[in-house]
């Protein structure tokens, strides 16, 4: 038994697992691999063009509508290769092993310039405190791949109960995706109408840039595994419409230092039925944001819960 087939079946154990240096190592790369998909092609509302996405293998760009040859890049955690993968059939990879962003960076735009395609990206990371310019960051860098195949586990699990609550919600509805600059995988919903111009304020990013992802009323869940015992699951409405923080959000309890639910991902795993778990919390979080926000498109029952 494969090394994934020994440990994608359960909600894997994050808590006895010292991950960070192999999250650091990861954000960085993924930080890489979104700014190669956000440098080809036409921006989409609310930053849809950039975030990297759920697969059976990992996270993948999806395919990059690249003006000269469209290709796809994928963080294969079967293999631990980053797959470079073109529309005329050519293939390359990166291996995924302890090493340096810069050496990552290095030989990822080596391959892609080897293959034909050229971009160009600002090669500084962004929504980080400390942002060391890619080809600069020469420490070395750790990753364990039992660890990578576990995070990505966790996110298939939390994809589905994701999905699920999106399913139920009949108005603007994005995908599940995965934001590599805060390195979360989120699901959001809008009512339609607009709202207060964002304060910004993010590390190393541009108010702009949050402005345009706040530009209308919504509700945003998902997981950000960083942190203690895996990390945590979230839900937040902006603007946040007064009684929010006193909603009853099933087994979550309001963070005001965050202005947002949140669920530690250990709870979840140790449920009896962690994807019920999952869906309820979600779900009763979305539903107080649409019904205190007086929503015109009110959330409605998930198939998951029905």
């Amino acid at each position: 038994m494969s090394l994934v087939e020994q440990r994608t079946v359960a909600w894997p154990d994050l808590a006895n697992a010292d991950g960070r240096g192999t999250m650091r190592s990861l954000h960085m790369w993924t930080q890489i691999v979104g700014k190669i998909r956000m440098s080809t092609g036409s921006a989409l509302n609310h930053w849809w063009h950039v975030p990297l996405y759920v697969s059976a293998r990992g996270l993948t760009t999806s395919l990059i509508q690249h003006p000269v040859l469209p290709f796809e890049l994928t963080f294969d955690f079967r293999a631990q290769q980053l797959l470079v993968e073109t529309v005329t059939g050519e293939q390359a990879d990166v291996d995924l092993y302890p090493r340096s962003v810069a050496d990552f960076y290095a030989e990822l735009m080596h391959t892609l310039t080897r293959l034909g395609i050229e971009v160009r990206i600002i090669p500084r990371p962004v929504e980080v405190q400390v942002a060391i310019p890619f080809p600069d960051d020469t420490a070395p860098g750790e990753y364990d791949a039992a660890y990578a195949v576990d995070l990505w586990t966790a996110f298939v699990h939390t994809h589905r109960a994701l999905h699920d609550v999106s399913a139920g919600f009949k108005g603007k509805n994005s995908p599940v995706h995965f934001f590599w600059g805060s390195f979360d995988l989120a699901q959001t919903r809008f009512s339609g109408r607009p709202a207060p111009a964002h304060p910004g304020g993010v590390p190393n990013c541009p108010d702009w840039v949050m402005r345009e992802a706040y530009s209308h009323q919504l509700s945003s869940c998902g997981y950000w595994p960083g942190g203690d015992d895996g990390g945590v699951f979230y839900a937040y409405a902006y603007p946040e419409p007064p009684g929010f923080d006193r909603a009853t959000v099933a087994g979550g309890h309001y963070d005001p230092r965050l202005s947002e639910f949140v669920l530690p991902y250990e709870s979840v795993r140790s449920a009896p039925d962690p994807h019920r778990m999952l869906v309820e919390f979600f779900t009763d979080a979305a539903s107080a944001a649409a019904t205190l926000g007086e929503w015109d498109r009110v959330m409605q029952p998930s198939p998951a819960t029905t």
